[in-house]
């Protein structure tokens, strides 16, 4: 266990750092999973803006690397274009 009050005080904010990246990257994974379900092209194409910059906001931060959010942005935009 850590014995200087700057460790204890980093200890607490990894652990609220963590919190806050676990939940926003499975809002993400979830958004994803939902567009991908979607068969409705108008409905696919109205939720590609907000998961797009869902995608680009979690990169801006690091919690996931700019080339997964542009691997991902790339497929959805074909995947929604593909609809028919």
């Amino acid at each position: 266990m850590a014995n200087h009050k700057s460790s204890l005080k980093r200890i607490r904010q990894e652990q609220s750092r963590r919190l806050f990246n676990r939940y926003y990257a499975k809002t993400m994974r979830s958004a994803v999973r939902k567009l991908r379900a979607t068969t409705d092209k108008s409905e696919a194409e109205a939720m590609l803006p907000k998961v797009t910059k869902m995608l680009d906001k979690l990169a801006k931060v690091n919690i996931i690397h700019k080339n997964k959010a542009s691997n991902l942005k790339s497929k959805l935009t074909v995947l929604v274009n593909k609809m028919a």
